[in-house]
């Protein structure tokens, strides 16, 4: 066997498509009875496949302070948003953009796109093999991998290997980062995993969540920090959710006590919400819900606020609905979270994504320590960095066969 590409979520499957096509023999193996069950779980949303944005706005999306400063360039320009709308194309699945910019199949599911990937796939030669999963690597004449498999362990050779084993959010998917283990063994440096694009905690009362449990905080501004993010936000149980706030996690991360403000009304200033409520002199909250049309989340909040500090005028309510005050506990568990952050130091990795401890050992999408908002990055980043990995591996077969490595 020339590669063995072990995990069968988005950037393993990519990796095997792109291998494919450079005449190896192209084996990948998944811990899990199928493959693509973390794409699955994101066509719960629709499947946002990519946005259409510029490519320099888009890579500024992914954050790592430690990846090479083209690295997302180079790699998103190889593979960009308009290049993976053709391959769903290639496969007879239209694409659109919404109003956000994010792009969608247009039959809003990934189950009709993963079949025909895997049918492709089979069709190139590609042999795929379940309930295997990786326990061990060794470096010999060629890269030996061990797996634990339904009958028996086996050992597997090749002449290189791309993991694509993922982080560590959504284990029951296959990506539960129990691979670190492995790797660390043999002195890769792996950068402990955080939830990323997750919830955070905060103490709510049970009067506060009575009435706003569930209810939407929309079109806001949200600051952690000197950080600015513009969105939505969910009232939940056990805190808030939603996309304007996933865009702070890792500005939220970093600080010693977490905490935002929000602007419930980013387009008036501060005068222009005195004026609308008029000549009032008391009872401000309850005359700010009809005159300033309060939504029933941040009624409540405002309400639960001034149990403590009360709205002593006009300007006072104005101020807290431009600058509400949260303070946060933590982040919810990484099994909860989207994504996660952390994995393997892009110091451990040479220019081609190779482990430079395992020559002829590749990895690609969240095994790497990168993270980026919701919004279709994630996917893109999974399937460029495969695309990636995928063609440098074959450079390294073709090079070893030949006598160059």
């Amino acid at each position: 066997m020339n590669l063995a590409i072990i995990g069968g979520g988005p950037s393993g499957l990519f990796a095997a498509e792109t291998a494919s096509l450079q005449d190896l023999s192209v084996a990948l193996f998944e811990a899990k009875p199928s493959v693509g069950r973390k794409f699955l779980v994101a066509g719960k949303g629709g499947l946002n496949l990519t946005k259409s944005e510029p490519l320099d706005t888009f890579a500024s999306r992914y954050i790592n302070p430690e990846a090479p400063f083209n690295f997302w360039p180079s790699t998103l320009a190889h593979f960009d948003s308009d290049a993976l709308r053709k391959w769903a194309a290639s496969l007879g699945v239209d694409t659109f953009v919404a109003s956000t910019n994010r792009v969608y199949p247009k039959e809003l599911r990934a189950a009709p796109l993963l079949r025909r990937w895997v049918q492709r796939l089979r069709e190139r030669g590609v042999s795929l093999s379940m309930r295997h999963k990786l326990i061990g690597i060794k470096i010999e004449n060629r890269i030996a991998l061990e797996f634990a498999a339904p009958a028996e362990n086996k050992t597997i050779h090749c002449d290189a290997a791309i993991l694509a084993l993922g982080g560590a959010s959504w284990p029951e998917t296959g990506s539960d980062g129990s691979w670190c283990r492995f790797l660390e063994s043999h002195g890769v440096h792996i950068q402990p995993f955080a939830p990323a694009n997750c919830g955070w905690e905060c103490r709510w009362p049970s009067s506060l969540l009575s009435l706003a449990e569930g209810k939407p905080l929309k079109a806001i501004h949200l600051t952690a920090g000197n950080h600015l993010a513009k969105g939505e936000l969910l009232v939940t149980r056990y805190g808030l959710e939603g996309g304007a706030l996933y865009q702070l996690g890792p500005t939220l991360r970093n600080m010693e006590s977490p905490a935002i403000h929000i602007d419930f009304r980013p387009h008036s200033t501060e005068e222009q919400l005195i004026a609308k409520m008029g000549p009032i002199q008391h009872n401000f909250l309850n005359e700010a819900r009809q005159r300033l049309r309060l939504d029933d989340a941040t009624f409540a909040l405002l309400l639960n606020s001034s149990e403590t500090e009360p709205f002593d005028s006009s300007k006072s309510l104005a101020h807290r609905l431009k600058n509400f005050f949260i303070p946060l506990k933590g982040p919810r568990p990484i099994d909860e979270a989207i994504s996660s952050a952390g994995g393997i130091r892009f110091s451990e990795l040479d220019e081609n994504l190779m482990i430079k401890k395992l020559p002829g050992v590749f990895v690609a999408g969240e095994m790497i320590d990168w993270e980026a908002p919701t919004g279709g990055y994630l996917l893109q980043g999974s399937f460029a960095t495969g695309r990636s990995a995928a063609e440098n591996a074959a450079l390294w077969v073709n090079r070893r066969n030949h006598g160059r490595c």
